[in-house]
């Protein structure tokens, strides 16, 4: 197996790069090639002459050719692959594309295709990138962790692929959301790719198209629950606890029953992050505090309705719950103003089945009836300040539902976060018309400017990547040892001050991609900083942080290579 290892200066800075592979091997392996831009002098060491066309480009000139090989593509599922396809001939050349065109291909390479690409895993496989955990494998998962490529690890990215963004349980297509996640470590954050692992759980699938697919590569075998689902999930965290003991576990698109479990179970023990739970509630609390500047109206006062009581419905009621209790209302107080429906109507205390997480946002009865309230009962019982919609359910917000929200409040305060995009709750183009122009909008899928009466009308997108690379990256920086509610809290208030303060209306909700990395720098020191007067960091006492994080960017830059055969 090609090994490597960079050689730094007491910056960080990497000086070269020492490798055993040589020929084909060097040129198959992503992390390592670089195509025509191998200098005369690396063609002969490392036994490429003849390999490639005589003509040696640099990294600019490569990019610009991929670039008009991406133009060419019809549609955003073929520009998906395309980009995956680089992804695993040359990361360097790929990293530099998308950084140059990142408010571009972000939404293709992330949300929303990203979901139509875990749908057709098994279909599109091309090579294998990340390390495939399945149960009956069981017993040779520290074997396993071995066979990884990068030598160290900083982030982890991990899913069991049974709650992938709004469609569900995908089985092992799980793998590309965990690839997509890091991706945007890298680009938004500057995280060093040869530090990151993502890792799919494989404990069967539940989704029958999935089990009669002949070309499904998972496997074959009902989802395991219970005692045999925990057990593989503590051998998996214990091993990696072993083998990687500084590595951030990023736990992605777990089941309902399992993601709060996961984290909780675990986040007392290591350092990690549930990106669904803690990632989703804490940018959605910043698109809230950035609408209620506009709306003028504190957060003490809102009455929120949340549409999907799952992971990342309560999730977010959880973070907006303690952002309440913040500004000064009891935890008794601030959980009767969250309106939780489901799928058979408003949450209550007479529900049957609810679950742990639920049942705190449970509404109480005090002698009335709410057996049967659907959602348009609610918001005209409730009188819902803010209504936000994690169900999957498309269209779910009606123009019944909005004009009767917009009836009762000045500013209606409206978030469709579901993904990929035909599974919104409504369209930005719907929401301002039925409440002429009033609503306050962020979504979850990326959605342009709305042309209403003659006025362009830019849309929020209340996208995780602009929070969870900051707060990795300030992990690393700190070297933390837990992630605390309060650096959490740290991360939303650096994300909030690149929102717009402006009363405007017609402003966005959420800065644009076009600051990311400025913004995640600034998240990674409010973050590593909270860590640090926690007595949660190890990183020494006497290093500046801000400078750190500067050292230890990561930007797409080829470097001279040397050969090492006994590596």
């Amino acid at each position: 197996m090609p090994k490597f290892r960079s050689i730094t200066d007491e910056n960080a800075k990497v000086l070269y790069l020492e490798t055993n592979a040589l020929g084909s091997a060097l040129l198959t392996t992503a992390k390592l090639n670089k195509g025509t831009a191998f200098t005369e002098t690396e063609r002969q060491q490392f036994r490429l002459l003849g390999k490639l066309p005589y003509s040696i480009e640099n990294l600019q000139q490569q990019e610009l050719r991929v670039y008009q090989q991406f133009l060419k593509k019809e549609n955003n599922l073929e520009k998906h692959l395309y980009l995956r396809s680089l992804h695993n001939t040359n990361e360097v050349l790929f990293y530099k594309l998308v950084s140059q065109h990142l408010t571009e291909m972000l939404p293709i390479l992330y949300t929303p295709t990203v979901g139509k690409a875990v749908e057709q895993f098994s279909q599109e496989f091309q090579q294998p990138r990340g390390l495939y955990l399945s149960y009956p494998d069981k017993e040779r998962i520290d074997e396993i962790l071995e066979n990884r490529l990068n030598p160290e690890v900083d982030i982890i990215v991990m899913t069991d692929g049974e709650g992938v963004l709004g469609i569900g349980d995908q089985g092992i297509g799980g793998m590309d959301i965990c690839i997509a996640k890091l991706m945007v470590y890298v680009l938004c954050a500057g995280v060093n790719p040869h530090r990151l692992l993502p890792i799919q759980i494989d404990v069967g699938t539940n989704n029958e198209q999935l089990l009669n697919d002949p070309l499904y590569l998972g496997w074959r075998h009902p989802r395991l629950e219970g005692e045999k689902y925990d057990e593989m999930i503590e051998t998996i965290v214990s091993a990696i606890r072993r083998k990687l003991p500084r590595a951030y576990l990023h736990w992605e698109d777990f089941g309902r029953e399992n993601a709060r479990r996961n984290l909780e179970r675990y986040q007392h023990q290591m350092c990690t992050f549930n990106d669904d739970m803690q990632g989703t509630g804490a940018v959605t609390l910043v698109a809230l505090l950035s609408a209620l500047k506009r709306s003028k109206t504190p957060l003490t006062e809102q009455r929120v309705v949340i549409v999907g009581a799952g992971t990342a419905g309560t999730g977010i009621a959880d973070q907006l719950c303690a952002g309440m209790i913040r500004e000064g209302l009891s935890k008794e107080e601030a959980l009767s103003r969250f309106y939780l429906v489901g799928r058979h109507g408003l949450i209550h205390e007479a529900v049957a089945n609810l679950t742990a997480f639920q049942k705190p946002y449970a509404q109480r009865l005090k002698g009335e009836s709410m057996t049967t309230l659907q959602l348009y009962d609610v918001v005209q019982r409730f009188k819902p300040t803010v209504l936000i919609g994690c169900s999957g359910q498309g269209g779910i917000f009606t123009e019944a539902i909005v004009k009767t929200m917009a009836a009762q409040v000045e500013y209606p305060i409206i978030f469709p976060l579901s993904n990929p995009t035909e599974k919104s709750e409504a369209t930005p183009d719907d929401l301002l018309n039925w409440t002429e122009g009033r609503a306050l909008i962020a979504t979850g899928s990326p959605f342009g400017q709305v042309d209403f009466k003659g006025e362009k009308i830019p849309i929020a997108q209340c996208n995780n990547a602009l929070i969870y690379p900051g707060i990795g990256l300030g992990v690393l920086v700190a070297q933390a040892t837990r992630l605390s509610e309060t650096m959490l809290w740290e991360a939303c208030k650096a994300l909030s001050s690149f929102a717009s303060n402006a009363p405007d209306i017609k402003k966005a909700l959420l800065p644009n991609f076009e600051d990311v990395q400025a913004i995640s720098h600034c998240i990674a020191l409010a973050v590593a900083t909270q860590a640090r007067q926690e007595g949660l960091a190890k990183v020494k006492q006497s290093v500046d942080l801000a400078e750190e994080i500067e050292r230890q960017f990561w930007s797409p830059e080829y470097v001279n290579y040397h050969y090492l055969p006994s590596l």
